[in-house]
């Protein structure tokens, strides 16, 4: 039998850390194996800047990346980065991001994060449980992001999970939460609600790792888009419970 590891499904490279960071460190530091698997963090095919539809051009933009490429490379060490100030270690899947992923007529499918999920990537969860089912043991303990805010890919990543058959664990897509609390209520319907504790150690370890992912802070929404303003925002959150809620069915 295998030890028992925390799996934490992240969407995108910062999901997981920016909303359970602080849990994360607290699980590490009692001997817990922690993983964070990102999985829409492949790298796009390369194309001249232009070629991009204009909303993945603005968000190059806007992170200060002059293309794709560097953008997904950057990405993933600022990921490494956050994850080794909480104690934990990564997987990296080669899944697109939204704005990367094309029809089948090579139409940019998405102008939106928050689109809905189109016809062209009803394939795309079970070939994310198929992957990380594939990696997967009896003993893993599994947590997978509410979808609050309803991006288009932390929707298709809870579908996955749930197309896993096993007992799943929910943390609050953070910084949505702060953006769209009424969305709470109906992504966590009929489930329970628990809070871990988090230490001041464990707090203060959380918003040193969010301040890793240096090229995503400005674009995370007008209360999260400075480091000041991100300490401060999940200094509020925990400070509401001492702590980091997971939701579970009962």
């Amino acid at each position: 039998m295998g030890a028992m590891r925390w799996i934490y499904l992240s969407p995108h490279l910062d999901d997981a850390v920016l909303s359970a960071g602080g849990l994360i460190y607290e699980q590490t530091r009692s001997g817990i194996p922690v993983e964070i698997w990102t999985c829409m963090c492949g790298y796009p095919p390369e194309l001249p800047e232009g070629e991009y539809s204009s909303f993945a051009q603005l968000q190059h933009a806007q992170w200060g990346f002059s293309s794709a490429v560097e953008g997904i490379r950057i990405r993933r060490e600022e990921d490494k980065n956050a994850a080794a100030r909480v104690g934990a270690s990564v997987v990296h899947f080669d899944f697109l991001d939204c704005i990367y992923r094309r029809g089948v007529n090579g139409d940019w499918l998405y102008g939106d994060v928050f689109d809905p999920a189109r016809e062209e990537d009803s394939e795309i969860p079970a070939q994310i449980a198929e992957v990380v089912s594939a990696r997967l043991t009896p003993e893993d303990v599994l947590v997978c992001q509410l979808s609050v805010g309803s991006h288009v890919d932390h929707v298709l990543v809870r579908r996955a999970a749930e197309m896993l058959g096993r007992p799943l664990l929910y943390d609050v897509d953070i910084p949505y939460l702060f953006k769209m609390p009424r969305e709470l209520e109906l992504k966590a319907a009929g489930m329970k609600e628990s809070v871990h504790l988090v230490t001041e150690t464990g707090l203060r370890s959380w918003q040193e790792a969010i301040l890793e992912y240096k090229s995503q802070i400005v674009v995370l929404g007008d209360s999260f888009n400075t480091p000041e303003k991100a300490r401060e925002a999940i200094q509020s959150y925990w400070a509401e419970r001492k702590g980091i809620s997971l939701w579970q069915e009962p």
